[in-house]
């Protein structure tokens, strides 16, 4: 049952340049390593979404980014837990993406997601990406 198991709540960043969206590959030590994301993380205690996912983002790829509407909220299971992932639309608004705390960062053109292998809940983002759903 979903219920019995931890639910960890992630917020991830849907952030858009020129048709191309900015994505973040997991560090090796990391739970599901080498795969790719849509930059974000964990929401800790006391923090609402758009503070984490302006922590997370900065902490990770080093930029500075508006929060927009909700664009899609996945719950997950995985075996120990259930991951709740809500993806926010952003802006970039200040500075150039680096891997600090992520193995590396790419622009992908929607159409170039299949060549890049993406944990269960966020396979779900890019393919309504995909499918360009509103």
């Amino acid at each position: 049952m979903m219920d019995e198991k931890p639910h960890i709540r992630v917020v991830a960043a849907e952030i858009e340049r020129d048709g191309r969206y900015l994505i973040t590959q997991r560090r090796a030590q990391a739970v599901l390593p080498h795969l790719w994301e849509f930059p974000g993380g964990r929401v800790e205690p006391g923090e609402d979404d758009t503070t984490a996912l302006l922590r997370e983002v900065r902490e990770r790829v080093g930029v500075t980014i508006r929060v927009g509407e909700l664009s899609l909220h996945v719950a997950h299971e995985y075996d120990e837990y259930v991951l709740d992932l809500l993806v926010y639309r952003a802006t970039l608004t200040e500075g150039d993406p680096k891997p600090l705390r992520v193995a590396d960062v790419r622009w992908v053109a929607p159409q170039d997601f299949g060549r890049f292998e993406f944990p269960g809940a966020d396979q779900q983002t890019v393919d309504k990406l995909l499918n360009g759903g509103d």
